[in-house]
Formats: structure tokens, sequence, C-alpha cells
């Protein structure tokens, strides 16, 4: 089994993402401001910790802007090469986008029945997808908290010609089950480690150990 990769989300300052980085954080996510949800930092403060990341762990930055131009510039501002859009655009502002240089994670919300339709519409002009429990017509576009349908999350990796992350309501207790279940590239965790708005060390440390523990037994 290969390496599952680990996104730790929501991080707010360069402590934070120093603990991240020590716990064995392969990504960094940055979120940008957003119509609801945990973690959304200015972008100038996006910049001050994407610069203080090690190369071996790249910043992330989440953004919610819905045109090639828009999510453009919130990257220069941020400071980042990569990019997690966490609304599903239009594909013809995703074919722009994809022409920027920059790197790009779709969000697929496992809310919208038509997930694996999405998902194919969006490959051509992406680098990953990561599978989220959002619900984009209330304006929740992450940081829900919830796990979403598995079963349906590991259609779309099988389907998929991208490595995908799944999110969505994971922590130390049931990881191991959604990698075994979903097989996905990688994983994405926000809410579940931050019980009282700041990043948890324990927490964190357990859900690195989860998924390394994981990946041993499937040797």
């Amino acid at each position: 089994m290969a390496r599952t990769r680990i996104k730790i989300c929501c991080i707010e300052t360069e402590g934070e993402a120093r603990m991240a980085v020590a716990a064995g954080a392969d990504l960094l996510g940055l979120v940008g401001p957003m119509p609801s949800g945990p973690g959304p930092i200015p972008l100038a403060q996006a910049t001050e910790i994407a610069g203080a990341a090690p190369p071996w762990a790249r910043p992330v930055l989440l953004t919610a802007s819905e045109t090639a131009d828009a999510i453009e510039a919130d990257a220069t501002l941020a400071g980042v090469g990569t990019v997690q859009v966490v609304r599903h655009i239009a594909p013809g502002e995703a074919a722009k986008l994809a022409t920027r240089g920059l790197t790009v994670i779709q969000v697929i919300h496992m809310s919208d029945p038509d997930a694996p339709n999405v998902m194919e519409r969006h490959a051509p002009y992406c680098d990953a997808f990561l599978l989220d429990s959002g619900r984009p017509g209330e304006a929740v576009l992450g940081g829900t908290g919830e796990t979403h349908d598995w079963a349906l999350s590991a259609e779309v990796v099988r389907r998929s010609q991208r490595p995908v992350f799944l999110a969505g309501g994971l922590d130390p207790s049931n990881v191991a089950e959604a990698i075994s279940r979903v097989r996905p590239f990688g994983v994405d965790v926000c809410s579940r480690l931050r019980p009282e708005g700041r990043l948890d060390r324990a927490l964190l440390e357990a859900f690195v150990s989860a998924v390394c523990r994981t990946e041993r037994h499937a040797a």
C-alpha cells in the first residue's frame, strides 16, 4: 500500500504549522475568506505561514473564489503555488485556471448525487480532487466535521485518474476505517482536531499515528 498523504487543514498560525509539520503533515491547509466554516485567515497571514513552511510540507490555499482570475489573484496574494478550489466552479473557468501555472486541488462535495460526474467534468483541468461533506447550496463549503457516504467516495476514487484526498469528519477513531474502505491518495482533517478552536497536539499526533498504523498493517 502506498503511503497515505496527510493534509492538516485550518492552520491559523506559524506555531500550528510547525506542530503539524513535526507530526508528519505533507500539506498545510490555509483557509482564505469563506462564507462559513472554521479557520479563515487573512491572505496576508497565509503569506507569512506559507513563507515559513519547509520545502517538504506544501502550503495549500483554500479559496471560495469562482473565476480563474480571482483564484489566481488569491494565490498570488497568499504566496502559494497550490490552491484548493472549494466551489464546483464552471468548467470554462476550470479550463482557464489550468493555464495559470498553479497546482489545483478541486473539491467535490459528496452531498451532490452527481459527484462522480462532477469529478469527470473537472478531471482534465485539475491535478487532484478532495472529497468533502460541504453543502454548497447552503454556502457550507467545508469544515463541517461530518462524514459522508464512503461507498460513494470509494467509487469516485476507483473512477478517478487523478489523486484523491478524503476529507469530512475524519479523526483518530475513524481514519483507519476510512482509508481501508476508500483507499484515497491522502486524507484531510480540520475541525475534529480543533475541539477548542486550536490545533490539539494530542489529537494531531493520534491522527497521524492512526494513518501510519493503517499503512503498516496493509504492507
